[in-house]
C-alpha cells in the first residue's frame, strides 16, 4: 500500500492516519508512505514510522513499488506518468468534472475506484458522506466570512442583530452537504431555507430541527424566488457518479442583489450553478454579475488534520479489503466496493460514471484480465 503526498493545489490532506497504517500493518501489509506527506495534517513522519509504515523520500519510487495507492484527490496531470495497468488506485476521481484523468486512467489500463461512487444497496455513499459533512459544516462558515464587507460581500452578519434581519441563507440539496450547510447557518441565527425535490428528506429535516430551518420542495418556481432574495446560496446537488445538474442559470445569478455570495460545493461534479468554475485556497473567489463565487474543488483540505481522521475514519475497511483480498476478491465479496470501480483494463465498468463520458459501459464480470486475486 502506497500514499503519496498531495500535489493538488493547497490539498493538505494525506490518504491514513498512523492508526490506519498501524491497522493495516495488524493485517500484514506494508505502508508507503512518502515523506512528508502528511505535515500539512499535522501528522509526521516518525508517527507513521512508529505506527509501522516505511517513508519514502522520492515519489516516483513509492508509485512504482506500491501495488494499491491510496490517495486523497484525483491524479494530477504530472502524476499521469505513474499510472500502469498493474495498479489500483484509491481514491476521490470525479471522472464526470475531470475527463482528462478518465482518459489518463483509461490509456493505462489502470483499475481506478473512485471512494465517492462506493454505494451501498440503500444508496448511501459511506466514502463520500464525511466529506460531505465537512464541505457541509465549511459552506456556512465561508459563506459568512465572504459576506462581510472585506471580503466583497454585502456587509451582512449571518446572525444579523436585535432589530436587524438577519441573512437568508438558501440551500440547494438536503444531502449531506446540504443538511450540514443548512444546520451550521441556522446555528448562527441565519434564517434558512433548504430545498430539496425528496420530500422525504425534507420532512427528516423538519423533524429534526421543528421548523428553525424553513425546507421547501425545489422546483423552477421556488429556485427563483429563493435565489433572488438570497444573501448566501449554497449549492449542494449531487448526482452519484454523475454532472451536478445546473438549477441555477446565468439569468438568475444575474439577478441576484450585488454582493451576495456562491458557495458552489458541487463544482467537483461540474457545479450546479451556471456561472461557476473551480477555484483554488490560494485563490478562492471571483465576482461575476456583481455576486461572489467561491467554488473550491477541495474544501475539506482547509481543514486537513479534521479531514484526514474522519476520511480514514469511513475508508479504512476498505482500503484492508483490498490490500487483503485484492480487487476481484474485496469486490466480489462486497458490492458497494464493487461500484466503486471507475476505470478497469481500459474500460468503464460504473454506468452513471460511463455515461456521463459518453463512453460504453462494460459491467465487472466482463472485464477482460479480471482474475481471481487483481
Amino acid at each position: 500500500m502506497g500514499v503519496p503526498r498531495e500535489i493538488k493545489d493547497s490539498e493538505y490532506r494525506v490518504a491514513l492516519t498512523p492508526d490506519g497504517v498501524a491497522e493495516l500493518a495488524h493485517h500484514g501489509v506494508g505502508v508507503l508512505i512518502e515523506a512528508g506527506a502528511g505535515e500539512g495534517a499535522s501528522l509526521h513522519d516518525d508517527e507513521f514510522r512508529r505506527a509501522g509504515a516505511e517513508i519514502v523520500a522520492d515519489a516516483a519510487e513509492l508509485w512504482a513499488r506500491a501495488d494499491v495507492v491510496c490517495k486523497v484527490k484525483e491524479p494530477q496531470a504530472s502524476e499521469f506518468v505513474h499510472l500502469r495497468d498493474d495498479l489500483v488506485l484509491f481514491t476521490y476521481l470525479h471522472l464526470a468534472a475531470y475527463p482528462e484523468v478518465a482518459d489518463a486512467l483509461l490509456a493505462a489500463g489502470t483499475t481506478g475506484i473512485a471512494y465517492e461512487t462506493v454505494q451501498t444497496a440503500d444508496g448511501a455513499l459511506p466514502l463520500l458522506a464525511p466529506m460531505s459533512e465537512v464541505a457541509g459544516r465549511m459552506a456556512a462558515q465561508v459563506g459568512a466570512r465572504f459576506l462581510e464587507r472585506p471580503g466583497g460581500g454585502r456587509g451582512v452578519l449571518m446572525g444579523g442583530a436585535p432589530g436587524v434581519r438577519p441573512a437568508r441563507v438558501v440551500v440547494l440539496g438536503a444531502g449531506n452537504v446540504g443538511w450540514n450547510a443548512a444546520w451550521i447557518a441556522q446555528g448562527m441565527e441565519a434564517e434558512v431555507l433548504l430545498l430539496d425535490r425528496n420530500l422525504d428528506r425534507l420532512r427528516w429535516v423538519d423533524q429534526i430541527h421543528r421548523g428553525r430551518i424553513m425546507t421547501l420542495a425545489s422546483n423552477k418556481g421556488t429556485v427563483e424566488r429563493a435565489v433572488t432574495d438570497a444573501d448566501l446560496v449554497i449549492g449542494a446537488v449531487l448526482v452519484p457518479g454523475g454532472r451536478a445538474p445546473q438549477v441555477v442559470s446565468e439569468e438568475l445569478v444575474a439577478a441576484m442583489r450585488p454582493g451576495s455570495v456562491i458557495v458552489d460545493t458541487a463544482v467537483d461534479q461540474g457545479g450546479c450553478v451556471a456561472t461557476t468554475h473551480e477555484t483554488t485556497h490560494t485563490d478562492p473567489v471571483y465576482e461575476l454579475h456583481g455576486v461572489v463565487h467561491y467554488a473550491v474543488g477541495n474544501m475539506p483540505g482547509a481543514v486537513p488534520h479534521t479531514s484526514t481522521y474522519a476520511l480514514t475514519n469511513a475508508t479504512l475497511p476498505y482500503v484492508v479489503a483490498l490490500a487483503t483480498a485484492g480487487v476481484a476478491g474485496a469486490c466480489g465479496a462486497d458490492p458497494a466496493l464493487a461500484a466503486g470501480v471507475n476505470t478497469m483494463g481500459g474500460v468503464v465498468p460504473n454506468a452513471s460514471v460511463a455515461g456521463a463520458l459518453g463512453r460504453n459501459h462494460v459491467s465487472l464480470d466482463e472485464v477482460p484480465g479480471l482474475m481471481p486475486g487483481q
